[in-house]
């Protein structure tokens, strides 16, 4: 017990004589400890941005949808005329009739992985309740569409079967309908205008905070501004492009009844590009493992229905998410190589200060050994300078980093999550540098000849 305590004691006063060496050149420790601080701080920084993306791919996947499979719309000229460049004939290219109904039901009865499915129509106007004017997007489709996107409710309910095969005149807001027209008073049961047909509330769904940009081209949709109705009722109230590519506007105008959208006139000035009657068809099936499957199947099957013209497009979001999260892995594995490079450099920083500090203190070294030091106390001084420089330094990394990794939030709109695991591998890799870079230099002051120490000048 004498011994461990006469040991700790000897230890101790080593590191003191170590702190009184840092606090008197206070500059010098300061500068030294630069390149540990920022190569903290930007380890910090770096992993907190590569959890951010992680989170939001994360979150991004349950907005697509778990094993979805999205098939959209592709617009292509009917009837159009292409010439055989063999012969010089002139051909026809073949009639597809687009996305149909038809086409959802067949996939529903015929593949047997698919779980979900539901179409979506989408049309842009201007909502209109209590005086209140605002643009936004409609869209047409069934329950299965909420299952699909995990789009829970905040109140209310979702349609009922009667109100999908009727296409009932009812609708489930988004959460920026809800506070834009409903701030003071309760949205269900009241009625909102969308073009000239009026909707009744029957449900609100929770808001969503999720970023989804640069997917909206594959069916994902920004859920806060949206419109739900059934997917019968845009084709009963608004418009029925299948009835357009049927060539019923070749007999002139057609006025739907009341509420309904006029799409009419002339064939040759207002005939529209868009043939389709769906805009895209979303099914979900029972497992990844199913999703390359389905997809053979879904799209042989789709170009026999639609006469071998291809145009639709099968696309899988989550594949691309998974790529795209593959893509930030890797950026943010060189981004963290690069950050760790700063700490290596701001540990030969220190082995250069330590080195420097043993030639300037060579008569302190001879004293302390002629005195009765050991060469295992120089060592312990001047590996406990190191030491404490480092550990200073990380400890000062860590608050530069957690200050920054806000900072890029606030400023650059970047979401950075710094998680305890990156906070203890920077700081414990800073202490570990200043153990390996100061080891050599107090090894060196250690092998000293007091008595050549006492005479260098």
């Amino acid at each position: 017990m004498f011994r461990i305590d006469r040991l700790y004691r000897r230890y101790a006063h080593d590191i003191t004589i170590a702190l009184e060496a840092i606090m008197a050149n206070k500059l010098k420790s300061i500068l030294t400890a630069l390149g540990i601080i920022f190569g903290v701080a930007a380890v910090i920084s770096m992993l907190a941005i590569g959890n951010g993306a992680q989170q939001e791919i994360l979150e991004q996947m349950k907005m697509v949808g778990v094993n979805n499979i999205i098939v959209n719309s592709i617009f292509e000229a009917q009837d159009a005329e292409s010439t055989d460049e063999g012969n010089g004939e002139t051909q026809k290219q073949k009639f597809s009739p687009g996305l149909t109904l038809m086409d959802m039901e067949a996939v529903k009865s015929v593949i047997p992985s698919v779980v979900h499915i539901s179409p979506e129509i989408s049309l842009n106007s201007f909502i209109q309740y209590n005086g209140l004017r605002m643009p936004a997007k409609i869209v047409g489709i069934t329950n299965d569409y909420f299952s699909l996107f995990n789009l829970p409710l905040e109140e209310g309910t979702y349609f009922n079967s009667y109100q999908q095969e009727q296409g009932i005149p009812v609708c489930v807001i988004g959460a920026n309908i809800k506070s834009k027209f409903f701030s003071t008073e309760k949205p269900l049961g009241k009625y909102i205008k969308f073009g000239n047909v009026w909707l009744k509330v029957i449900g609100v769904l929770e808001k969503s905070n999720v970023k989804v940009t640069g997917f909206e081209s594959s069916g994902i949709n920004v859920y806060n501004d949206n419109i739900y109705v059934p997917a019968k009722n845009i084709l009963l109230r608004y418009q029925n492009r299948a009835l357009v590519n049927s060539g019923k506007l070749n007999q002139g105008s057609i006025v739907s009844g009341p509420g309904f959208v006029i799409f009419g006139g002339s064939t040759e000035t207002q005939a529209p590009k868009n043939y389709h009657q769906l805009d895209r068809i979303i099914l979900q099936v029972r497992g990844t493992e199913d999703i390359a499957s389905t997809s053979e199947v879904l799209s042989r099957m789709l170009m026999r229905r639609h006469s071998g013209v291809k145009d639709y497009e099968i696309t899988v979001p989550e594949l691309l998410l998974k790529q795209q999260q593959r893509t930030k892995d890797i950026f943010n594995i060189v981004l963290g190589a690069i950050a760790s490079i700063s700490l290596i450099v701001g540990g030969i920083g220190i082995m250069n200060i330590m080195f420097a500090s043993v030639m300037e203190r060579i008569k302190e070294i001879g004293t302390r050994l002629a005195i009765g030091a050991k060469k295992a106390d120089i060592v312990a001084q001047f590996l406990a300078e190191s030491v404490l420089i480092s550990v200073t330094g990380g400890l000062i990394g860590v608050i530069v980093g957690i200050v920054l990794s806000k900072l890029i939030t606030h400023f650059a709109g970047i979401l950075t999550i710094v998680s305890f695991s990156s906070v203890l591998i920077a700081f414990g890799v800073s202490a570990a540098v200043g153990v390996i870079f100061g080891l050599s230099p107090a090894k060196r002051a250690a092998e000293k000849d007091p008595i050549e120490s006492l005479r260098y000048e």
